[in-house]
């Protein structure tokens, strides 16, 4: 699904959505926003990069944090509930992963990524693993993968 095929559905389903992103770091909202017209349907886009942004932005529990790790289903979900919160859009994107080049575990490798998207009363959670790839190229992935996957809730 390419970016722009996507950008003009949402202009003509008239669906509006906000992303709360880590560690692609803005870059499924550059996507969006670079292109004509986006603002018919882009919200926000927030670059909860750190612990505490998702915390005191998004309101993700700390105890999730400590118990399950910034990188767990588990704080992808609260995540894209916090949005939900503070935005009204349709549809809310939420990515949390490990993009590398270092920062992966055994349990947790580089190329990790949860993406949540929620829909109404509607929320799933992704598991992506994308390699031990570069860092370009899993950021990139992941939002290949996010747009395909906002495509199937239209």
């Amino acid at each position: 699904m390419s970016i722009e095929r996507l950008h003009k559905k949402l202009i003509k389903k008239n669906i509006t959505l906000s992303v709360a992103e880590s560690c692609t770091g803005g870059l499924l909202s550059s996507k969006f926003t670079k292109l004509r017209g986006s603002s018919k349907y882009f919200e926000m886009g927030l670059v909860t990069y750190s612990n505490s942004a998702k915390i005191k932005i998004l309101k993700v529990k700390k105890n999730i944090i400590d118990r399950y790790g910034s990188v767990s289903p588990e704080c992808c979900r609260a995540m894209v509930q916090g949005l939900s919160k503070i935005s009204k859009s349709k549809i809310k994107i939420s990515i949390t992963g490990i993009a590398g080049p270092s920062g992966g575990t055994k349990d947790k490798p580089i190329g990790l990524v949860y993406i949540g998207l929620k829909k109404g009363k509607k929320l799933s959670v992704t598991k992506c693993l994308f390699g031990k790839k570069q860092r370009y190229f899993i950021q990139n992935s992941t939002v290949k993968k996010t747009l395909r996957l906002i495509n199937s809730l239209l």
